[in-house]
């Protein structure tokens, strides 16, 4: 017995055909017409779009910063995840000092496995570079894990120094490996930091301030060159800046390979959200996150940047904290505030209302920034991020005439804000099938269990 989507349009990062889709096991069967079965289970999705299921490449679950906890961890954060249409995550675990990658992936296994809603892969993070550290990466990859990522900013705890990058893109490159990278300057962000706090200036408001645009640009600047150098690829997380994107289309030229990240943040959340410089409020707190929001030219350059094909992917970098106390640490010291947002719930329904809907974009070209793209890019394609025969029947049956606003009581993420709060959506999840299993139906999540899986990527050659 299988399922039979019926009626529906077809909808890849390069087609769009009406046919009907069987899937049969976790797998998609066939594509077509006249293909059901005598005892299908006969779904009727006409005057929908079935599209892949997302691939979101960036989240933060259960993630332990300072003293405090994300307020999503796997369980509920994978299922946010599925009730915003996505099927597959990148998480990212992230060593600590002193600390093997093994021991470092031992605990995510254990935070992860039994209780994630969707699927689920790792970016293993590396902040203590050492020959056992190098040698590892090769063992990261028997396991299924051919990205890294490396910060360039978190002076004293997560930052790595240019030498550092070199000898891990050289490495990267022996194994036909990707390196992600976090692209700050961290030692100018502290000085500035140092100086704000000299001038008693502790508000969010100053969060951004002593993150400017020209730290990231240089950043990115000094990573292409050392990429260039190293003659290894490289892939840039959450990109905020018209400036970064410059540089990285003046590397491109170059020939350095790199793949570029971006988030709904940066496209549609701007730096007046951080309130008035003499602001006492506190509300500019939930949009502290690193980096920090820009400008709307920015948005403008970054929305280009997608169209133009010069960005690959869009994550959430969902990484929560409540306001009530937890982000409420900082409430005098703008430092201590913890940094992320929430965004994996509501990360396909936004690039679809501005995106595609707004006409910013193509449909083909939201398939291929939030899964098909991510999909080639970290080894699992075809196996997921499109919609074929043979791959996994991870499916997002999109209702595109359902109208609503974001809520953040009516959320499922497990935090007491929402930072696109009354933002209107345009779409959303109908049915959504995780591996063959109906995990929504009639927009409802019906799948009361975790069943999601580890994510084994290969390397591409």
């Amino acid at each position: 017995m299988g399922i039979l989507l019926k009626g529906g349009k077809v909808v890849t990062a390069v087609d769009n055909y009406y046919a009907d889709v069987r899937l049969e096991g976790e797998k998609i069967v066939s594509i077509g017409t006249n293909i059901g079965e005598t005892d299908d289970d006969i779904i009727d999705v006409h005057d929908c779009f079935i599209i892949p299921g997302g691939i979101d490449t960036h989240t933060h679950f259960d993630l332990k910063v300072g003293a405090t906890t994300t307020a999503d961890d796997f369980e509920s954060g994978t299922k946010a995840a599925i009730v915003g249409g996505t099927t597959t995550i990148l998480d990212h675990p992230t060593q600590n000092k002193g600390e093997s990658l093994k021991e470092t992936l031992r605990a995510e296994h254990k935070r992860s496995d039994g209780v994630s809603y969707c699927d689920y892969g790792f970016h293993m993070g590396i902040t203590d570079w050492s020959d056992e550290t190098s040698n590892e990466m090769k063992d990261m990859i028997k396991e299924g894990i051919t990205s890294f990522k490396m910060y360039m900013a978190y002076k004293g705890n997560l930052q790595v120094d240019d030498g550092v990058i070199f000898k891990a893109l050289k490495r990267s490159k022996k194994l036909n490996a990707l390196i992600c990278f976090h692209c700050e300057n961290g030692d100018l962000i502290d000085e500035l930091i140092a100086e704000a706090e000299f001038s008693g200036n502790k508000s969010p408001y100053y969060h951004a301030m002593a993150r400017p645009v020209e730290v990231e640009k240089e950043a990115i600047t000094r990573l292409l060159i050392i990429a260039e150098i190293a003659d290894a690829p490289v892939y840039i997380v959450h990109l905020s800046s018209k400036e970064g994107l410059i540089s990285i289309l003046d590397a491109k030229k170059r020939g350095v390979k790199v793949f570029v990240e971006t988030c709904p943040q940066y496209l549609l959340l701007d730096d007046s959200y951080y309130g008035e410089k003499e602001s006492k409020s506190f509300e500019g707190a939930k949009y502290v996150i690193s980096p920090p929001l820009r400008k709307k030219y920015d948005q403008d350059a970054l929305w280009e940047g997608i169209s133009s094909g010069e960005i690959t992917t869009i994550g959430s970098d969902h990484c929560s904290f409540n306001y009530k106390g937890q982000k409420e640490i900082g409430f005098y010291d703008f430092t201590k505030i913890p940094n992320g947002a929430p965004g994996v719930e509501n990360r396909m329904g936004l690039i679809y209302t501005y995106g595609v809907v707004s006409g910013k974009i193509s449909l083909n070209e939201m398939v291929a920034i939030t899964s098909t793209n991510a999909a080639k890019t970290f080894g699992i394609f075809p196996k997921k991020g499109t919609i074929a025969v043979g791959s996994d029947a991870d499916i997002v049956v999109w209702d595109p005439n359902f109208k609503s606003y974001i809520i953040a009581k009516e959320q499922t993420q497990n935090v007491d804000y929402n930072p696109f709060e009354g933002f209107e959506q345009q779409g959303r999840v109908k049915y959504e099938f995780l591996r063959g299993n109906k995990v929504i139906s009639n927009a409802e999540l019906i799948e009361k269990k975790p069943i999601g899986k580890y994510v084994f990527r290969k390397i591409n050659k």
